[in-house]
């Protein structure tokens, strides 16, 4: 086990300039002190969402298949998402009558935003409008997230992400650690009590990975758990859209799977919309991946297609959708035989909602809750898990 952490040290940031502007008090009073007992708030995907934040005429033009999607996520933004922060203020609320569940912060798996704006201006004001949403929502901890890809897609989303989001990200860190250093990068760590959170880059996937097995070589921290928007292993229907998924990416994603197994972190992540878990071998030792979904239709939801336990690990997950892409069916069974071996625990929902995580010195839990509610669905005991 890594030696323990002197209690006052809980933020290492590795993608920015040092030093750190004055930080007003009553931002630095919301951080709770290290610990090796704590929880945060997981949250998946989003899609904050707003219909003037579109140049329609260009999304007819460019993206009209994502017309009724982008229709959708207005209306769960205006009708649905506000219900959802409610519960979390209140979550969080609860918890911190306890020092044993003491919340950090909150961690949102990417897809902050839906993107597709159309031009540079409108998608500036998109994210600050999520930024404004977050801010309003008074949610009593900080908020940090992953990159997701609707994050940057659309003319000017990336220019947007740096204007807004990294300013965003520092104050929100700050809140943790007054000298923080600012960020410059959706490549960056935060660590709190026993573990570090590394929030990995997708999209700028190789620098990326030089620069996570630089992190690694240095961890310190008990747990390390690793915010990444795309599923590391693949599950349900969509079994190529992980990450470092072309072949011609193999000898990459072999290098991330055996750093993650020799690091026995723990993955968070979004992007397919459904709830997983799943242990799989790599690096000399194994990983878990927690995945769930914050897009909600209704304040409400119930489970659906529900696959439990690793004999469920196989091609025939892929009926799950059964209408998804029937062109490269072949394709992502074959996806799965490779996979399967080395898959010792897995569990699949289609069950949106939040989840709240919490560490107790070497065990590290989930608690996935249904829609916005406060009904306790399932308990996940995320490890980490064994070596070997």
């Amino acid at each position: 086990m890594p030696p323990s952490l002197p209690r006052r040290r809980f933020l290492r940031h590795a993608a920015g300039a040092t030093g750190a502007a004055l930080v007003p008090g009553w931002l630095r009073a919301a951080a709770p002190p290290p610990t090796n007992r704590f929880s945060f708030l997981l949250l998946g995907d989003l899609h904050f969402d707003r219909p003037e934040d579109h140049d329609m005429a260009w999304v007819q033009r460019e993206k009209p298949n994502d017309i009724s999607q982008i229709t959708g996520y207005c209306r769960n933004t205006r009708d649905v998402t506000p219900q959802l922060f409610a519960t979390v203020r209140a979550t969080i609320a609860e918890l911190n009558r306890s020092p044993a569940t003491r919340v950090a912060f909150v961690l949102q798996a990417g897809d902050l935003v839906e993107g597709l704006c159309g031009r540079e201006e409108l998608a500036v004001q998109h994210h600050r409008g999520a930024v404004a949403f977050v801010r309003g929502a008074g949610l009593g901890a900080p908020f940090l997230f992953t990159k997701g890809n609707h994050d940057i897609t659309g003319p000017g989303a990336v220019a947007a992400f740096g204007r807004v989001f990294h300013p965003f990200l520092t104050e929100e860190l700050r809140r943790l650690a007054p000298a923080a250093p600012a960020v410059t990068s959706a490549r960056f760590t935060a660590e709190f009590g026993h573990a570090q959170f590394v929030f990995f880059d997708a999209y700028e996937a190789a620098k990326s990975l030089e620069w996570f097995e630089a992190v690694a070589a240095r961890r310190t921290a008990e747990h390390l758990f690793f915010a990444v928007h795309p599923p590391v292993v693949p599950y349900g229907a969509r079994a190529t859209w992980h990450i470092f998924s072309s072949p011609k990416e193999k000898t990459r994603r072999e290098k991330l799977l055996a750093l993650l197994g020799a690091q026995r972190a723990i993955v968070l992540g979004g992007h397919i919309h459904k709830f997983n878990s799943l242990t799989r071998r790599a690096g000399g030792g194994s990983f878990t991946q927690f995945a769930l979904s914050s897009v909600l239709t209704s304040p409400t939801a119930r489970e659906k297609n529900v696959l439990s336990g690793v004999d469920s690990y196989t091609p025939d997950q892929i009926k799950v959708e059964p209408n998804f892409s029937p062109a490269n069916e072949a394709e992502r069974r074959a996806v799965y035989v490779e996979e399967r071996p080395l898959v010792s625990a897995f569990e699949y929902a289609d069950l949106p909602g939040y989840a709240v995580v919490t560490v107790d010195g070497p065990r590290v839990t989930a608690r996935m809750y249904a829609g916005a509610g406060r009904d306790l669905w399932r308990t996940t005991d995320l490890g980490p898990p064994a070596r070997g």
